[in-house]
């Protein structure tokens, strides 16, 4: 064979070569791109629902309780306002008091029955009653004036992440003095952060029945997250054993079988669940605008002493230039 013959066909199998390799590289970079569009569209529609009733046994009329100033659920409507994950906030109650409250600090209200055993349900019932579908729906604790809206958005994030979740939630570390506190609801989770159990017993029992101190045990916040198609599905759930003993709703997510992904974040947890606890909250905010003010104050006059050592460099500088503008003349 001549040697442009042989060489032709290098050249023309080098092409193809380089054709395949081009080829698999823009199928693979189409591949990879589709992928991440459809990551991205995951659970992407957002909605933050607040539910509140009236009816409380523990405490009646919650959610308008003035903290300094301003009815509780407004405060709680505030802080949620400030996340970013959420598309859209909606109260969902069943007491028109309430509704005409929230809607004269511009918030928007969606009439749910008074047959909802729980928040859970009264998030599924305003979910139905939306014009618009979400994927993830944000249950919002009323009674949680200072929740923060990283919390928010950590949790929607972790519900995005976990395709196996349908749940999410959040817990942050438990102080010794509420360990025996069953309005303190505690958790245990597994090595990939998904929920083993809640209880307002202290979990991990250990067998001398006392706190220990080396222990990181978790306070569960009453914050979650839940998958809407899952939403849709758990009020057909029945009540489970676990459920009715310990009156806790995200125990039957777990008796059925689902997972719940769980983050530990690090928080002050100051819910409103007894007319004591106003007090408390109270006193927490006074003492955080205290130390905002003083703050405040500390950056003010460290500016004004910038401003004034500046100021007063310029007029040293000045009065140098007159002296030595002033002898230069009498040379």
């Amino acid at each position: 064979m001549c040697s442009s013959c042989s060489s032709g066909s290098s050249s023309t199998r080098s092409w193809i070569v380089h054709g395949i390799v081009a080829g698999g590289a823009i199928a693979a970079a189409i591949g990879a791109g589709a992928y991440l569009v459809r990551y991205r569209k995951f659970r992407s529609q957002v909605v933050g629902i607040i539910p509140a009733r009236y009816a409380s046994s523990r405490f009646e009329g919650k959610p308008l309780v003035n903290i300094l100033g301003k009815p509780m659920i407004q405060r709680t409507w505030e802080r949620a306002k400030l996340a970013t994950t959420l598309d859209h906030i909606v109260v969902a109650t069943d007491d028109e008091k309430i509704a005409e409250c929230c809607r004269g600090f511009g918030a928007d209200v969606v009439m749910t029955s008074e047959s909802c055993r729980n928040g859970t349900e009264r998030c599924n019932e305003a979910l139905q009653k939306l014009d618009k579908k979400y994927d993830v729906v944000v249950n919002i604790q009323g009674d949680e004036p200072l929740i923060e809206p990283e919390i928010i958005d950590g949790i929607v994030k972790s519900l995005q992440a976990a395709p196996d979740a349908v749940f999410s939630t959040a817990v942050t570390s438990l102080k010794p003095e509420d360990a025996f506190d069953p309005n303190r609801v505690k958790c245990v989770v597994d090595n990939q952060g998904y929920a083993i159990y809640f209880s307002r017993g202290l979990i991990p029992y250990n067998k001398l029945g006392k706190v220990n101190p080396q222990f990181p045990y978790m306070l569960h916040l009453g914050i979650q997250s839940y998958d809407a198609k899952f939403l849709k599905i758990y009020p057909e759930l029945q009540p489970t054993p676990l459920q009715l003993e310990e009156d806790l709703e995200q125990l039957k997510v777990l008796e059925n079988g689902y997972k719940m992904k769980v983050i530990k974040v690090d928080h002050e947890a100051h819910g409103v669940d007894i007319p004591e606890d106003v007090e408390k909250i109270e006193t927490l905010m006074r003492s955080g605008e205290r130390e905002i003010k003083f703050i405040y104050y500390v950056d003010f006059f460290s500016l004004l002493f910038t401003k004034f050592s500046e100021l007063s460099c310029s007029i040293v500088d000045t009065v140098d230039e007159c002296l030595h503008h002033n002898r230069s003349g009498n040379n």
